[in-house]
């Protein structure tokens, strides 16, 4: 628990973080996220697959390549690639009571869009815990891991990083997390490969920010 005694505000990612990865959520947006490749490029699906691939790699997000390849309008694109189903998600009272107990500022930051992240976390059973949600446009479309993404939601969260904590699926977003200050946690299945800016991971978010209300963390 000695880690986590300073924070006050908690921030969260979405996608395969505040719902299990087993919901694959993901497997539908990325095929709308390929059909919308192949209409901008105007390439096959398998050359619109490696594009928002290789988009995501280099650019953060398949967004911020059609963005910066393409022109695209981000509205228009985040609505469309957002427009699933979301009958695999289940709510998690566990997770909601969890979240509840956290002292301080708790918020949601995703680089998928903010209305999708309204429509997880009502499916989830988590809406009403957050002080404010924060999407990709909140960020001036600047996607994770970029830092002004972060510098630009944290200042308008009113964030102070060295008395923060980030929950985070994707271990290339809790880089520059660390390197403010904050305490870094992966939420995944598995462990990635040992990484100085990971202080911690866990597969059970509930059970992790359980174990932080009882004052009972092991931070080893």
């Amino acid at each position: 628990m000695n880690d986590f005694t300073h924070v006050t505000d908690w921030v969260f990612d979405l996608d395969n973080t505040l719902y299990p990865p087993s919901a694959r959520l993901f497997d539908q947006i990325e095929v709308k996220m390929t059909e919308y490749v192949m209409r901008t490029a105007g390439v096959d699906r398998g050359r619109a697959d490696h594009l928002r691939n290789h988009y995501w790699q280099l650019y953060g997000t398949t967004l911020a390549g059609l963005m910066h390849e393409h022109d695209v309008d981000p509205l228009p694109y985040l609505v469309e690639v957002h427009d699933i189903t979301l009958d695999h998600l289940a709510p998690d009272l566990a997770l909601r009571d969890a979240i509840r107990a956290l002292p301080g500022q708790r918020i949601v930051y995703t680089n998928g869009s903010g209305p999708y992240a309204e429509r997880v976390l009502h499916a989830r059973g988590l809406d009403g815990l957050f002080d404010a949600i924060y999407g990709v446009e909140h960020a001036d479309f600047h996607p994770k891991p970029r830092m002004e993404a972060f510098n630009t939601v944290f200042a308008k969260a009113g964030i102070t990083p060295s008395k923060g904590a980030m929950f985070e699926d994707d271990p290339r977003n809790l880089a520059v997390p660390y390197d403010q200050g904050m305490r870094t946690v992966l939420v995944a299945p598995s462990p990635s490969q040992p990484a100085p800016h990971i202080h911690h991971h866990t597969d059970d978010l509930a059970g992790f920010l359980t174990q932080l209300a009882q004052g009972r963390f092991d931070p080893a």
